[in-house]
């Protein structure tokens, strides 16, 4: 099986590209995302991993070498957070428009200002629309192993994937976790090879201008292998549990059977979602989880079938789309919207900047849940002085307060 370790996300990551025998890393250092890059710049130092280092000037110019080395037909991995996956953002395009399977780990970072370096999906969501697979882990073992899924998948369809993994809470906890055999890795993961690669023997011409006769139909293809990557994700996960004895899926219900309310989560937190569905289920309370662990290709038909007919579903969002919602409820009701039975979502914004979602800040969520007769776009759950509740229209438009610093201990 492989040998049990001590080790934080972040080296969990690591050793999930050493597995993969990645054979680029580009990186850029940035917090809390620093240690993955480290823990493989000792690994390519020591020889324990055969693969090229590169160093470089900033995020953009990381993912820029991640396609250039994946366009020459390396298997190739980089990590970022926060800023510097908005750094990245251009260079996302052009790997996925070039259609090359890097692979990326993005510890999850609120978005400045103010500069903050705590937990928050939303750096992770803004990239939603570029055309990467998307996977949140929830612990160490997920961060690790996500990496080799991705790799098995991205380099089917030729999509490029990025697995999110929450800010300290995960990146610099650490955790037992099961790091695989080399061998078993091999057996599931087979040797990159590319369709073209960069051959000076065999000149082409790459990324040039595209005219209106070939460009719809490139973004046509694009869209076609997102949706083939949905069943091929499901089947990669299955193996993985059969070679690897972990299996995953792109979605994994919770005491969801006979559930009337059904909670929705994403990520680290998920584990204190999870202990409170326990302790309302002691208090007589049907209640159930959903937890998303695929953002992209969104899981519709799982969604629709795990959700719809509910009495009530509230989605737990770590993350808000100011003059919309959390983002993973639009993307609820929009699966919904769609032939599923109706059912009432509720969208609860919580955990902004990294403020605490403990096991009774999901117990308030529920109990304000059952209270409600109608469902509401956005509740704010946690805002210092205001109780659980969506922004009134009405309220004043006021500049921005000084805040008060608080006592420390």
């Amino acid at each position: 099986m492989g040998e049990r370790m001590l080790l934080t996300g972040n080296h969990a990551a690591a050793h999930g590209a050493r597995l993969s025998r990645v054979q680029v890393i580009s990186a850029y250092p940035i917090t809390p995302q620093t240690t993955i890059v480290e823990e493989l710049s000792e690994m390519v130092a020591s020889g324990r991993l055969q693969a090229k280092f590169l160093t470089v000037e900033s995020e953009h110019s990381a993912m820029a070498a991640c396609v250039g080395a994946a366009a020459a037909g390396a298997r190739t991995y980089t990590a970022t957070s926060g800023q510097g996956l908005a750094l990245m953002h251009e260079m996302l395009h052009w790997a996925v428009g070039a259609r090359l399977p890097v692979v990326l780990s993005n510890v999850t970072r609120a978005m400045a200002p103010g500069w903050s370096i705590w937990s928050e999906q939303t750096d992770f969501l803004s990239q939603r629309d570029v055309g990467w697979l998307m996977l949140f882990a929830e612990n160490v073992q997920e961060a690790q192993d996500f990496v080799i899924w991705l790799y098995r998948v991205a380099e089917q369809v030729y999509l490029p994937g990025m697995v999110a993994m929450d800010a300290f809470i995960l990146s610099h906890t650490s955790e037992p976790l099961i790091v695989h055999d080399q061998d078993r890795v091999d057996a599931y993961l087979p040797p990159f090879r590319p369709l073209y690669d960069l051959d000076p023997a065999e000149p082409r011409a790459y990324g040039g201008l595209v005219n209106r006769d070939h460009y719809y139909e490139m973004r046509f293809k694009m869209y076609e292998n997102m949706e083939r990557a949905g069943p091929l994700l499901a089947e990669a996960g299955r193996e993985f549990g059969e070679v690897l004895g972990f299996p995953y899926a792109p979605v994994e219900p919770y005491m969801i059977d006979d559930a009337d309310y059904v909670l929705v989560s994403a990520g680290a937190m998920t584990s204190n979602v999870r202990f409170a569905v326990r302790l309302l289920r002691e208090r007589g309370i049907k209640v159930g989880l959903l937890r998303l662990v695929a953002f992209r290709p969104f899981p519709f038909e799982e969604v629709r079938r795990y959700l719809g007919g509910r009495a009530k579903v509230a989605v737990l969002d770590r993350n808000m789309s100011p003059g919309h919602s959390g983002i993973f409820a639009q993307e609820i009701r929009a699966a919904l919207s769609q032939g599923a039975p109706p059912t009432d979502v509720y969208g609860y914004v919580l955990g902004i900047g990294g403020r605490d979602i403990r096991v009774e800040t999901v117990v308030e969520a529920v109990e304000d849940l059952l209270a409600r007769d109608h469902p509401e776009r956005c509740l704010f759950v946690g805002v210092k002085g205001l109780p659980i509740g969506p922004v009134r229209p009405d309220a004043e438009v006021r500049p921005l307060e000084p805040l008060e610093a608080e006592a420390s201990g």
